[in-house]
C-alpha cells in the first residue's frame, strides 16, 4: 500500500479510504487511483487489511463434508447472503475428522474472522475449543447442535419423523428404522425421534441394528449393510425409513442388485423413505419419498442470527428467538419409493 501510494502520488490514508469505499473520495481522486490500479495491476491484500481492522468482514464456515449436496446447497445460500451484506465467506471442510475441524477453528482464529457458522461433528468435536472460540466471536451452529444451549438453526427432527412415520403407517406397513453412521448428534436424535413417533401411534419401534463405521460414506455403509440383511432374510417389515436420503440411496441400490423391487405399487417388494430431500432424491429410481429440510431457510436464518449477534440487522423479516435456537418444521415429499 505504501509503494502504491508513492506510485499514484497520493497519501496512504486517501488510498486506503478509496479501497474501503470508492465513493468516499472525490471523483477526480477516484479517477487517478483507478488509472494507477489499471497501469500497475495493484490489488490490496485483503488478509492484511482485515487483520488491521478491529473487526473484519470475513465470515468462517465449517462443514463436515464438502461432497454432501445438502452442505453444498447450504453454504451456497450463506455465501450469497454474506456477499450481499459486504462480507467474504470462507468455507472449510472437516472431512468428518476432529483434527481437521480443530485446524479449521485455528485457521479462522488466525484470520480474525468476524463470526462463524459451523455444522459440527458433534460427538467427535473438540467441544472445549469450539466453546472457547464462541467466547471470542459470534458463532451459530447448523444441522446438528453442539449442545443444548448454543445458538442453533436446524430441522425439528421430532416433527419431521412424526410426519413421515404417520404417513408410512397410514399408507402401508409400519416402518422399521435404518440409522445413519454415528457421525454427529443427528444419528442419535433421529433414532429417538422415530421411536417417539412409533410410541405415539402405539406401535413397537423396530430398529435395524446394522454395523456402521463412523464415517461419512453413508451410501456405501448402507449398501453393504442392506446387502447383508437381504442375504439373511430381509428387513423386519416391508417399509424401511432411513435416517437420511444418502442412507436410502444405499438401501435402494442394494435392493436393486438383489432383485428386490422398491416402490409403492402392488407388484413391489419393499418401500423405502428418507429424510432431508437431497437435491438428487427426486431423480432416484424410483424417486425417493422423504421429508424436506429447508436448506435455504436454514441458511437465511443462520446468517440473520449471526448478523444480529454482530450488531447488524440485514434481514427485516428476522425475529430473534428468546433462546437463540430455531427449529424448522419439515415438509413431506411424496414420490414413488413409498
Amino acid at each position: 500500500m505504501e509503494d502504491f501510494s508513492a506510485f499514484v502520488g497520493l497519501s496512504r490514508p486517501t488510498v486506503s479510504k478509496y479501497f474501503n469505499d470508492p465513493g468516499s473520495v472525490r471523483q477526480k481522486t477516484r479517477d487517478i487511483i483507478e488509472a494507477a490500479v489499471k497501469q500497475s495491476g495493484f490489488r490490496p491484500n485483503i488478509f492484511a487489511v482485515n487483520l488491521n481492522r478491529r473487526r473484519t468482514n470475513i465470515l468462517g464456515i465449517i462443514i463436515p463434508n464438502s461432497t454432501d449436496p445438502f452442505y453444498t446447497a447450504l453454504t451456497r445460500r450463506i455465501e450469497g447472503i454474506a456477499e450481499q451484506a459486504g462480507y467474504l465467506a470462507f468455507v472449510l471442510s472437516s472431512d468428518g475428522k476432529p483434527e481437521l475441524e480443530e485446524r479449521a477453528i485455528e485457521t479462522f482464529k488466525s484470520m480474525n474472522v468476524a463470526g462463524s457458522i459451523i455444522a459440527p461433528l458433534g460427538v467427535q468435536s473438540h467441544q472445549e475449543k469450539l466453546l472457547k472460540l464462541g467466547e471470542s466471536i459470534p458463532m451459530i451452529y447448523v444441522d446438528s447442535p453442539l449442545d443444548t444451549v448454543s445458538p442453533f438453526v436446524g430441522t425439528n427432527n421430532r416433527q419431521s419423523f412424526q410426519l413421515i412415520v404417520d404417513y408410512l403407517t397410514r399408507s402401508g406397513d409400519a416402518p422399521c428404522y435404518f440409522g445413519m453412521p454415528p457421525v454427529n448428534s443427528n444419528a442419535f436424535e433421529r433414532r429417538e425421534a422415530y421411536c417417539e413417533a412409533m410410541d405415539s401411534l402405539r406401535l413397537e419401534p423396530r430398529v435395524v441394528e446394522a454395523e456402521q463405521a463412523a464415517d461419512w460414506d453413508f451410501e456405501k455403509s448402507a449398501f453393504d449393510a442392506t446387502s447383508q440383511i437381504l442375504r439373511n432374510g430381509g428387513f423386519p417389515t416391508k417399509t424401511v425409513l432411513c435416517a437420511n436420503d444418502r442412507v436410502a440411496f444405499g438401501v435402494i441400490a442394494a435392493a436393486y442388485q438383489a432383485g428386490v423391487k422398491v416402490g409403492r405399487g402392488e407388484d413391489c417388494d419393499l418401500r423405502v423413505a428418507g429424510h432431508d430431500d437431497q437435491p438428487l432424491s427426486r431423480y432416484m429410481c424410483p424417486p425417493l419419498t422423504t421429508v424436506a429440510q429447508n436448506y435455504n431457510e436454514i441458511g437465511r436464518l443462520a446468517a440473520a442470527l449471526l448478523f444480529h449477534k454482530l450488531g447488524e440487522h440485514q434481514d427485516s423479516k428476522f425475529e430473534l428467538p428468546a433462546n437463540e435456537r430455531i427449529l424448522l418444521n419439515a415438509e413431506i415429499m411424496l414420490r414413488t419409493s413409498a
